[in-house]
């Protein structure tokens, strides 16, 4: 964990001074020096004083850079191919177990009747047109503006 990176970079950001982190804190030089410089572990008691200080969330000093903002411009984002007529699947983001695709079906797309099956969940927003969704026995139509959502580990068709 680099938790004194974290707290370097807003201090700079915010150009703030150490001397006036540490006034502002009660904490010494040294100490913050080496907080900073991931050659210590502050207490949870310590973390909090410095997050109040520099109006962070505690958690927040916590999380490792992966864990943080992520941006995907869309000239980046990676894509798979699925099924016979190749549905091209954008994949626009990924967080933990979290993952945001981008799925045109093009109007008269044939239906895919291969029941798919993978872990986790799905939620989906129709941004345009009429679907018919199928998860198990259940078969729905769904329009512009409706949403629907499954456990991804039964059978589902769209």
């Amino acid at each position: 964990m680099n938790i004194g990176s974290a707290i370097r970079e807003i201090r700079q950001r915010r150009g703030i001074t150490i001397a006036q982190i540490c006034e502002g804190t009660g904490l010494s030089k040294g100490f913050m020096s080496q907080v900073e410089n991931n050659k210590t572990s502050p207490s949870i008691s310590t973390l909090e004083t410095i997050s109040n200080f520099l109006n962070v969330p505690l958690p927040y000093l916590l999380l490792e850079q992966k864990d943080r903002l992520k941006v995907v411009k869309k000239v980046e984002r990676k894509y798979s191919v699925y099924g016979k007529d190749e549905q091209r699947i954008e994949h626009v983001a990924e967080q933990g177990g979290l993952r945001l695709n981008l799925v045109e079906i093009p109007a008269g797309f044939p239906k895919e009747n291969i029941p798919n099956a993978h872990e986790g969940e799905e939620c989906h927003l129709v941004l345009r047109g009429k679907l018919e969704v199928q998860h198990g026995e259940d078969i729905a139509i769904v329009e512009e503006g409706d949403s629907f959502s499954w456990n991804a580990c039964d059978t589902f068709a769209i």
